[in-house]
C-alpha cells in the first residue's frame, strides 16, 4: 500500500511515457521543452533500456546503394525518397540539438563491399543519385577506385562511399538524453516493468517487486514507445520483433586500415573499427524466422556466419578474438515506416523504427509529441 506522501508526489503526472529508450527518452524532453510546467516520468522496465537503444552498433547512417535498390522493390520512387529523408533529415537534427562531441558523432562516411552477387548495382549507381539530388544537391554513392588498400579478399570486387554517413558512441548518445532530461528535471524510474496500460483510465500499472500490488500511475496523456515490446501492452499491432547481434574483438596490435561505416549484404551485415578493435553485427536475414522473437539469447548459426566474414573477408591474416557480444531487439512491419498514432484519447505510441532508431528516433518522437498535443 502508497504512503499518503507517495501518493501525493509520486503517482500523478501530465505526461507518462513508457519505454526509456531513445524514442521514449525523446519524446520526455521535445515535451517537457514544449510545456515547461508539466510533470513528466519516463518508466523503463530494464535498468538500461530494453530494446536496441544502447546495444546498436552506433551507425549514423540512411541506407546503402544495394539497400536502397532493395527498397526500390516493394516501394515507390517517392516513398524511397522520403525515407532517406527523413533518416538524414533525423541525424542532423540530433547532431545540431545535442552537438557532435556529445554525441561522440565522426563524419567518417559510409562504405558498401560488393561481391559478385551486388556487381549489378553499379549500373544503378547513377540512377540513384539522381533519385538523391533533391536531398543532397550533390552524388551520394561513388566507386572507390583503389579498393587494395582494404585488405580485403578477392571476393570483394568493388566499394562503394557515401560520404554523408557517420558513426557515433551509441553509449554517449543514450548519456546526452539522459543529462538532458535531468536537466529538465523529467523523472526516470528504471526497473519499473509495466504490466498494463488503461488506455480509457490513462493508467498505467507498474509491477512493485516489494509487494504483491502493483503501483498505479496516473496522467493526462501518455506515450507507449516500447518498439518490438509493444505488442505485449497493447496487441493487434503490425510488429514483429527483429534480434539483431552485435559482436566486438579484443584489442588488436596491428593497423586496422578501415575508416568509416562499412556495409555489407544489402546492409544487414555492419562493421567498423571501435579505438583498436572491430565492431561486426547483423546477418538477421541468415534467419528471419530465428531471429522473430524477443528473446536476448545469442544464434548459433548468426554468430558463426558473422565470425566467416570477420576472418574470411576483412581480416583475413589476422590472429583475432571476440571479446564481448550481445544482442539487442528490433521492430519491424510490413513496410519501413514507423507506427506513429493515437490509440484512445490522449495515448499515442512511436513505435517501429525498423532498426534505424538512431537516425529517425528524434524525429518521431517529435511527430508522438506533435499529435499528443493536439489533444
Amino acid at each position: 500500500m502508497l504512503s499518503y506522501w507517495e501518493k501525493k508526489h509520486f503517482v500523478n503526472y501530465d505526461l507518462i511515457v513508457v519505454g526509456g529508450g531513445i524514442v521514449g527518452l525523446s519524446t520526455s524532453i521535445q515535451f517537457k521543452i514544449k510545456f515547461p510546467e508539466s510533470k513528466v516520468l519516463v518508466l523503463e522496465r530494464g535498468i538500461f533500456p530494453s530494446g536496441a537503444s544502447s546495444r546498436n552498433a552506433g551507425f549514423a547512417c540512411f541506407g546503402s546503394l544495394t539497400e536502397i535498390l532493395d527498397d526500390l522493390n516493394y516501394m515507390s520512387e517517392t516513398e524511397v525518397l522520403q525515407l532517406v529523408e527523413k533518416r538524414y533529415r533525423g541525424l542532423l537534427s540530433i547532431r545540431e540539438f545535442f552537438g557532435d562531441e556529445r554525441l561522440g558523432y565522426l563524419p567518417t562516411g559510409g562504405l558498401e563491399l560488393l561481391t559478385e552477387k551486388e556487381m549489378y548495382a553499379l549500373q544503378s549507381l547513377d540512377k540513384i543519385n539522381h533519385l538523391l539530388d533533391p536531398i543532397f544537391n550533390e552524388p551520394v554513392f561513388e566507386q572507390v577506385v583503389d579498393i587494395t588498400p582494404f585488405g580485403f579478399s578477392n571476393k570483394v570486387q568493388a566499394v562503394i562511399r557515401n560520404k554523408f554517413e557517420g558513426e557515433l558512441d551509441s553509449g554517449k548518445f543514450l548519456l546526452s538524453l539522459w543529462e538532458k532530461c535531468q536537466e529538465l528535471n523529467i523523472k526516470i524510474l528504471t526497473g519499473s516493468k509495466v504490466s498494463k496500460i488503461d488506455v480509457e483510465k490513462k493508467t498505467v500499472f507498474v509491477q512493485n517487486p516489494t509487494e504483491q500490488e502493483n503501483i498505479d500511475f496516473y496522467a493526462d496523456k501518455i506515450a507507449v514507445c516500447t518498439n518490438a515490446f509493444t505488442n505485449l501492452l497493447l496487441p493487434g499491432l503490425d510488429i514483429q520483433p527483429g534480434r539483431g547481434l552485435v559482436m566486438v574483438t579484443k584489442p588488436i596490435l596491428k593497423e586496422i586500415p578501415l575508416s568509416g561505416t562499412f556495409h555489407f549484404d544489402k546492409g544487414y551485415v555492419y562493421f567498423r573499427k571501435v579505438e583498436d578493435r572491430i565492431l561486426l553485427g547483423g546477418g538477421r536475414n541468415i534467419d528471419f524466422e530465428g531471429e522473430n522473437t524477443l528473446s536476448m539469447e545469442v544464434n548459433p548459426k548468426i554468430k558463426e556466419y558473422l565470425l566467416d566474414i570477420l576472418h574470411g573477408i576483412i581480416l583475413r591474416d589476422t590472429d583475432i578474438e571476440m571479446d564481448l557480444w550481445w544482442t539487442g531487439i528490433m521492430a519491424f512491419g510490413k513496410n519501413k515506416k514507423p507506427i506513429v498514432e493515437m490509440v484512445g484519447k490522449n495515448v499515442g505510441i512511436a513505435v517501429r523504427l525498423g532498426g534505424m532508431g538512431v537516425a529517425i528516433g528524434w524525429q518521431t518522437a517529435e511527430e508522438l509529441v506533435n499529435i499528443l498535443s493536439e489533444v
